[in-house]
């Protein structure tokens, strides 16, 4: 039977199971790119009357945990929500936002506190007025780098303000950790805030994990085409292969498409060509590797396919805005910033 190269060219029906595989891997993909690494933790003693400002970090995510006690978290929007013992929020965003004892309770801006060092990223804070024998609320909070690789378009789709159920069907498995990182606080072992600040991280994995399991809450765009059995395809193939040289027939070949409804479904759908997509999503893995994981310009653009470093160079300016040694720099002085807070 022909085709027209115009007529959507019909792959057999999918089973569930295979539409559950393929979601898997996307989500493994998601997870094997994805960078959550605490740049700055505080551990702190909070008393009967208490208020904490966060300032803004775009690029970078926040995570707090009550551990003891109660609080109330108002993001910059107004909302304000109530937060007990064994509840763990977590901010992808980075957006600017309060803890408190009560919505009226007078604010402080966390980096005003003196922080004891108890390890490498984390400090004690006692937000706790000298009157007061013992805290009335114990919080674990952390700024993190937050970096989603190939699929950093996925962050800007997260809600700005994620809070943790964690008896929920979204988060199986959580309790237990958080319940390790309760007695990690309340008793003080040996080594214990580095342990907390693997737990923060893991945590905060498996909290984004249980976001995209359960649908990305509907959101467009990206999570859209990932929904789609044969935009999925093309979109696994080139998170699997980025230093290939794609073109819009392969990736079309490899969901089952024409070439041209292929083209006209991934740009309807995601808002950018494919080859376009293929480029960006170069220019996100190189600069993870460059900064993160802290590869050579030879090294990445090797990895990425290209036949020279002075190729690779202007297509990442191209994209970027800035040439690749630039944006190490931008990056590590970021990090010196956040330590020095």
């Amino acid at each position: 039977m022909m085709h027209s190269p115009d007529v959507l060219i019909e792959a057999p029906e999918m089973t569930l199971s295979v539409q559950f595989a393929l979601s898997s891997d996307l989500i493994n993909e998601l997870l094997t790119g994805m960078r959550l690494r605490g740049v700055q933790y505080r551990r702190i003693h909070a008393g009967a009357s208490f208020g904490l400002g966060f300032s803004a970090r775009p690029g970078y995510a926040y995570f707090h945990f009550v551990a003891v006690g109660f609080a109330v978290l108002r993001t910059e929007d107004g909302a304000v929500h109530t937060l007990s013992s064994g509840h763990a929020v977590l901010l992808p965003q980075g957006g600017s936002h309060q803890i408190l004892s009560t919505v009226d309770a007078p604010v402080q801006n966390i980096d005003s506190f003196d922080a004891a060092p108890l390890g490498d990223t984390v400090g004690a804070v006692n937000a706790c007025a000298t009157t007061e024998p013992s805290p009335s609320s114990i919080l674990f909070c952390g700024c993190m780098e937050f970096d989603l690789g190939g699929m950093q378009g996925l962050g800007r789709l997260m809600p700005h303000l994620m809070v943790v159920d964690a008896s929920g069907e979204r988060y199986p498995g959580l309790m237990p950790i958080l319940s390790s990182m309760k007695a990690e606080i309340c008793t003080q072992r040996v080594g214990f805030s580095g342990v907390l600040a693997r737990l923060s991280e893991v945590v905060a994995a498996m909290i984004v994990r249980g976001w995209v399991e359960c649908g990305c809450d509907n959101a467009s765009g990206l999570v859209a085409a990932l929904r789609d059995p044969r935009l999925a395809r093309a979109i696994l193939a080139l998170h699997r292969q980025p230093g290939r040289d794609w073109t819009v027939a392969e990736l079309a070949a490899e969901c089952h498409t024409s070439r041209s409804v292929f083209a006209e479904r991934f740009q309807a759908t995601i808002g950018t060509p494919p080859l376009r997509y293929a480029t960006e999503l170069r220019m996100r893995l190189a600069a993870q590797w460059l900064t993160q994981d802290r590869l050579s310009i030879d090294a990445v653009a090797l990895r990425l396919g290209y036949t020279s470093q002075a190729a690779f160079s202007r297509a990442f300016k191209r994209t970027t805005g800035r040439p690749p040694g630039a944006s190490r720099n931008v990056h590590l002085q970021s990090l010196l910033e956040s330590a020095s807070h």
